[in-house]
């Protein structure tokens, strides 16, 4: 879960929000979840509302503890990867992943590029 206003859960339960290119960071003995995109709730009355402001997540501390031995190794970083609500509450899954190494991702390119060209020879000859 995360620390939220009452609008962010009214847009959540509305699934108005992104985590297009948020992350998840610790800061000191709190994790934070940073660039995710809650859009302000249309019938709330609030001033000066970022959409994209920090939000702290709440959780234990057994869970952070495991969370910063697994961040110590290199390569691993935490991404979010979606809102859901269980019992009336609105949380946050997120995972550990380990990034590409630059030739993953050149491969992953020629692939799609592959794919892009097969697709338009089909198109031709269908």
């Amino acid at each position: 879960g995360g620390v939220l206003t009452g609008p962010d859960v009214n847009s959540l339960r509305r699934q108005h929000a992104s985590l297009k290119g948020s992350y998840i960071k610790t800061m000191g003995n709190e994790l934070f979840l940073i660039n995710a995109q809650i859009n302000p709730y249309q019938f709330a009355q609030q001033e000066k509302y970022d959409p994209k402001q920090s939000r702290k997540l709440l959780v234990t501390k057994k869970e952070l503890q495991e969370i910063q031995e697994a961040l110590t190794q290199k390569g691993l970083s935490i991404v979010p990867l979606a809102f859901f609500i269980a019992h009336n509450h609105i949380k946050l899954e997120f995972a550990l992943a380990r990034g590409k190494k630059e030739y993953e991702k050149r491969e992953t390119i020629k692939n799609r590029d592959l794919q892009r060209r097969l697709d338009r020879i089909k198109k031709n000859y269908a």
